[in-house]
């Protein structure tokens, strides 16, 4: 019982019911399946971003550009279907994922071979792949009369109340568990955060690591640009400006430790579902647009107080880097296996 109650995991989610109860009796609408269906497809791209980002930051990295990449990939995806109707949508979709992958790929490259710092690295491809869309567009975009109606289509069908977005994300939230609790690799992306030099002397490639994250990162974040692009019907290159932060925050406010190793699928999703019922609830209790972002602002920087708090709790003070080393080994035993 005191495991469970200390489980981040489950105080977010009980934090979470609560505040839709609370909302839902405030306004019934809020709790209505078609206004939890909407939330969950706005949040569905967010549900995936922040798992990539988890990955990335689980090595003591970071990724700035990855609405970039979104906005890059998404951009290229709806260029092929303006200029190539016929098409299949399954190569529409895959160029998009090949964008984006091959865009991680550069920034892992430039991160684990050439050894410069992540933040500088994506800081500077954030700018790159948004030029470029300016370049391939010639200052103009891509409007909804321009795509594919196949395109558009697909994102907005609907099985079982769920719309493919939501489909699409509790897939890639399933593979990503798996990936990381029951594969040797995954579990080395703890191993690198959790202690570099033990892994290294364990055999636990950090460059490989590195680079592999990066490329997962890009190849979801091209995905999403597809599904955000045909979702929306327009493609140009200010898209998800600004959407990296929020991406890092459902990380932050889910658990996920910025010093690496630390972090679980569960509660990156929490922490993204988390932003979701914020930024739906908001309007619902009739809050001014000027005060939602500084109350967001607000909820995620008080996630990262908690945080700080609770890496500096007495108990981690006795002996810090012995348990670090503990939950390394721990980590590295299971990725030999």
């Amino acid at each position: 019982m005191t495991a469970l109650l200390k489980s981040r995991e489950l105080i977010l989610a009980l934090i979470l019911a609560i505040a839709v109860a609370a909302i839902g009796a405030y306004d019934s609408v809020f709790v209505q399946w078609q206004n939890i269906s909407d939330m969950l497809t706005e949040t569905s791209v967010l549900f995936m971003m922040a798992l990539a980002q988890m990955v990335v930051i689980l090595t003591r990295g970071i990724d700035l550009s990855v609405a970039a990449n979104l906005a890059l990939s998404g951009f290229v995806a709806a260029l092929v279907s303006q200029y190539y109707p016929d098409v299949p949508l399954v190569l529409m979709i895959a160029t998009g994922v090949a964008v984006g992958l091959l865009l991680g790929m550069i920034n892992g490259g430039l991160i684990a071979i050439l050894g410069i710092p992540p933040i500088v690295v994506t800081l500077g491809t954030l700018a790159v792949y948004r030029g470029m869309i300016i370049i391939l567009a010639g200052g103009d975009q891509v409007n909804a009369s321009e795509m594919g109606v196949e395109f558009q289509a697909f994102p907005k069908q609907a099985f079982l109340g769920l719309t493919t977005p939501i489909w699409i994300a509790i897939g890639v939230t399933i593979l990503f568990w798996l990936f990381l609790n029951l594969t040797r690799t995954g579990r080395g992306f703890y191993a690198v955060g959790g202690n570099p030099v033990a892994a290294r002397y364990c055999g636990i490639s950090q460059g490989w690591q590195e680079f592999l994250a990066y490329s997962i990162a890009g190849a979801v974040s091209g995905l999403c640009g597809y599904l955000w692009v045909a979702r929306y019907g327009v493609a140009y290159s200010e898209i998800a400006s600004g959407y990296e932060l929020t991406v890092i925050a459902a990380c932050v406010i889910g658990g996920v430790s910025i010093g690496g190793g630390v972090g679980t699928v569960a509660g990156t999703v929490l922490g993204a579902l988390f932003l979701g019922i914020v930024n739906t609830a908001l309007p619902v209790l009739q809050i001014s647009p000027f005060w939602q972002m500084a109350i967001a602002g607000a909820v995620i920087l008080a996630a990262v107080v908690i945080n700080a708090r609770a890496e500096r709790r007495p108990d981690k003070l006795i002996l810090p880097e012995a348990r670090r080393l503990g939950r390394t080994s721990r980590a590295m035993r299971r990725a030999g296996t």
